[in-house]
């Protein structure tokens, strides 16, 4: 196959990737080629990761256990940090059990992997998250997705399946930073035969989780908890099928239990609350600047705050601009978001100054 024509036809459409090379963080700042940037396209929402408190638990759960699990979870890399975490998540989000991935993607596929021989169907939002649509791939059902947010067209499409099926939802939309109505899909879920699925990678931690009976939470741990890994949450039988049935559990070697160490301890932060309301009181600073600013940033309550550019080309001049006076905010193109939508992808965190924010701002309707 002919890769490099290929990489050529990427590039003149403005959609070529690469990656910059960080050379060390301590949020909100990050050095990339030597120049120190004010990073505002970090998923560490919560500014944990570089938290004294879980930097030492990190560091007492390596002394305690080593670097690596050493094995799967079913074999011998199973550990007391592993239990205990996963004992901590069930009773943080109201759940009975929850079960441990090694990554927000593997845990999708997990979950649709396991459910392989009981579904019919599975109903998606437009913008869920790419390991959802390749997950439902994965399994062999067609993957039939509904307007975004729009439960009228959910209802339209749930009329026409037959048999045992699935709602699958992001709860906080990566890429537009909007939340999906849990309790009206739920109700939804209710008048049908199917169950609801809800990614809630970009919530957890933010957001109290919203998880209705007998449907099926997942989050990861690697934005607001700062470290990293996955975990799944439901009732106690559900859990102990996946277990059984759920291949990207089954054989994977089990996270760093040094990373579960570092997470309870994220846990604990999560529960004081003092990190996200200083999330929160960013947000609402951003958002009323930005609208003093008439800045054409997307209605979200969330750390995302995306400003569509609707052109590739024009979205990575105005990044590189930005980085130029000291700002990192990524350009994010096809396939990430549909064609026409291109956008810079700000996020907040934790640890960002409302100075920063507003210079951020200034900088940006400058460029426009």
């Amino acid at each position: 196959m002919d890769f490099l024509n290929k990489i050529t036809r990427i590039k003149q459409a403005n959609l070529y990737r690469s990656r910059k090379v960080n050379e060390g963080a301590k949020d909100p700042y990050i050095n990339i080629n030597g120049k120190s940037l004010i990073n505002f396209c970090s998923n560490d929402y919560l500014s944990l990761s570089s938290h004294p408190q879980v930097k030492e638990a990190f560091k007492q759960g390596v002394d305690q256990y080593g670097v690596g699990s050493g094995s799967s979870h079913l074999v011998s890399g199973h550990s007391r940090a592993h239990h205990d975490l996963e004992q901590a998540l069930a009773q943080y989000t109201g759940q009975q059990r929850a079960l441990l991935y090694s990554t927000g993607y593997s845990a999708n596929l997990g979950i649709f992997s396991a459910l392989k021989d009981e579904l019919d169907w599975v109903l998606q939002d437009k913008l869920n998250h790419a390991s959802l649509i390749d997950a439902n791939q994965l399994i062999g059902l067609p993957v039939q997705r509904y307007l975004h947010n729009d439960t009228q067209s959910l209802s339209s499409k749930i009329a026409k399946q037959i048999g045992q099926g699935m709602i699958a939802t992001d709860s906080v939309f990566s890429m537009d930073g909007d939340r999906a109505n849990i309790n009206d899909l739920q109700k939804i879920a209710n008048t049908s035969t199917a169950f609801l699925m809800q990614d809630d990678a970009h919530g957890f931690g933010i957001f109290k989780p919203n998880i209705p009976e007998n449907s099926i939470y997942m989050a990861t741990l690697g934005k607001a908890a700062g470290t990293m890994g996955a975990f799944v949450a439901g009732n106690e039988d559900f859990i102990d099928f996946l277990i059984q049935k759920s291949r990207p559990y089954i054989y994977t070697t089990a996270m760093a239990p040094a990373i579960c160490v570092a997470t309870l301890k994220s846990l604990a932060l999560i529960k004081q609350g003092e990190q996200t309301a200083k999330l929160l009181d960013n947000i609402n600073y951003f958002k009323n600047i930005s609208h003093s600013l008439e800045l054409p940033i997307l209605t979200s309550n969330s750390a995302i705050q995306p400003l569509i550019i609707g052109d590739g080309e024009k979205a990575l001049m105005l990044s590189q601009k930005l980085f130029d006076q000291g700002f990192y905010v990524a350009a994010i193109r096809p396939p990430t978001v549909p064609k026409n939508s291109e956008r810079l992808r700000i996020t907040l965190t934790a640890s960002h100054t409302k100075a920063q924010i507003e210079q951020l701002l200034i900088r940006l309707k400058n460029a426009l």
